[in-house]
């Protein structure tokens, strides 16, 4: 089903993408747990993410690299979760709190 056709061009592309980053942004900046920051953190990835692949679509004239770019940045984003949840893991067994105003004596 064609939505008035705004499937097909790139600046529908980027005001999704645009607000994507902007809930990240505000979810960086209002979350008070480490979990809400990294899941607005995920959400500015996948901001990136779509920002390679609608200009992979419209501009490029050989999409492998756009598609390239997502994949890393894709694996790059899984990296950090990963590390990140055992980074949280360590911090609650130790301080039993995942709230960012309680580590702020975490100095290194």
């Amino acid at each position: 089903m064609q939505l008035l056709g705004i499937y097909n061009c790139l600046s529908s592309y980027l005001v999704v993408a645009a607000f994507l980053f902007a809930c990240g942004v505000y979810g960086l900046m209002s979350r008070r747990t480490v979990i809400g920051m990294l899941i607005s953190a995920e959400l500015i990835l996948a901001a990136a993410s779509l920002n390679f692949m609608a200009f992979s679509r419209f501009l490029v004239p050989d999409p492998t690299l756009g598609r390239l770019f997502t994949l890393f940045i894709m694996a790059i984003a899984a990296a950090e979760a990963a590390i990140a949840v055992s980074i949280l893991i360590a911090v609650y067994r130790n301080y039993k709190s995942i709230e960012s105003d309680d580590l702020t004596d975490l100095q290194g």
